[in-house]
């Protein structure tokens, strides 16, 4: 009997990678995505939020475009803050020198939606 179980038990898994081989089953593939050019604004954004409203929490984060001028840029976010159980948005705007990347000005604006 206990031959018997055994061999059952390898018929199942032999038959089984025949029918569906572990290769191909449950194969997931992962892409590495580039980094974008404004992820070091965005990481700056965050920081210069925490150093106004260092209580809150940063619960989301939208990075809404770059406006680029002919000797500076803007780039421009939206994050989402939670402090004392209250919820509203930061928008910030870094605009800084093309060529160095040397910060000129930082914009902060609450906004309750």
């Amino acid at each position: 009997m206990k031959k018997l179980l055994i061999s059952l038990a390898l018929s199942v898994v032999f038959c089984s990678e025949i029918i569906a081989p572990r290769n191909l089953m449950n194969t997931a593939y992962s892409q590495r995505k580039p980094i974008p050019p404004y992820a070091k604004w965005g990481v700056f954004a965050m920081k210069k939020t925490k150093e106004k409203y260092p209580k809150a929490q940063i619960i989301d984060y939208l990075h809404i475009g770059r406006i680029s001028g002919p000797t500076t840029s803007t780039e421009k976010f939206k994050l989402w803050l939670k402090e004392n159980g209250k919820e509203f948005g930061v928008f910030i705007d870094i605009e800084f020198n093309n060529k160095t990347e040397q910060v000129k000005k930082v914009t902060l604006k609450e906004t309750p939606k």
